[in-house]
């Protein structure tokens, strides 16, 4: 991936994304966006059949720009200093460095923070590292608001529910395939990624069983049949 794919001639925003030692001091409250690279490669895979092309792959300065512009509003609305902060949260498979390596730069170019984490095993996933990430980001100064771009309700639900029980906007982005669960949630929002201007560039090739074409359609696995083989037990489908 090369970083014209990602932020084609866009300078860095100042005030999105840092890291987690960046931005402290109790002055200052943060609309935090977090996204679960892992789960949202693995929903777009199963949206396109495949590998997503350059026309489907996310464009984080458009990303970015939402980003801000949600901030801007929310800091209407609020007293004292609001700042847009993101960050990639990611797993660096072995041997995969040097082709991930431009996405992590561009993505840090746009103005996004990167935790990346080697992955080792089916157990190396990220998600106790977004959820220490928000947790940090609470204590430091607090949030005005919360955007967690994952599918996975298990790990993000009941947390995101608690931090909107305090008044707080949460909102899930993703796929609306994927996250019922979110979808029809009474206390948190939910945002199409498809739905924010300019992250594709091309619409995808969505399909839903509540409106599957007359010719019928093919629904593609979420992960690979080989991955049974290392799955924990008792993760079958009845």
């Amino acid at each position: 991936m090369s970083v014209s794919e990602i932020a084609p001639e866009m300078p860095v925003p100042a005030q999105a994304g840092s890291g987690s030692e960046a931005l402290s001091g109790s002055d200052v409250r943060r609309v935090l966006l977090v996204w679960d690279a892992p789960n949202l490669d693995m929903g777009l895979g199963a949206i396109l059949g495949g590998r997503p092309t350059a026309a489907y792959r996310p464009r984080f300065d458009a990303l970015g720009r939402w980003l801000l512009a949600r901030t801007a509003e929310i800091s209407v609305a609020s007293k004292g200093r609001i700042e847009a902060e993101a960050t990639v949260f990611t797993n660096i498979a072995p041997g995969t460095a040097d082709v991930v390596r431009p996405w992590v730069e561009a993505l840090r170019n746009v103005g996004f923070a990167v935790f990346a984490k080697p992955k080792i095993d089916e157990d190396s996933d990220v998600d106790a590292d977004m959820l220490a990430h928000i947790a940090a980001r609470q204590r430091d100064g607090g949030l005005a608001g919360i955007m967690v771009a994952s599918a996975d309700g298990q790990a993000f639900r009941e947390p995101l529910e608690a931090i909107a029980a305090k008044g707080i906007p949460a909102q899930v982005l993703g796929f609306r395939e994927h996250a019922s669960w979110a979808v029809t949630s009474d206390t948190l929002g939910f945002v199409d990624l498809e739905d924010i201007p300019g992250v594709f560039r091309e619409p995808l090739p969505r399909v839903s069983l509540e409106s599957l074409p007359d010719e019928g359609a093919w629904l593609q696995p979420f992960r690979p049949l080989s991955a049974l083989l290392t799955s924990r037990p008792g993760q079958g489908v009845a």
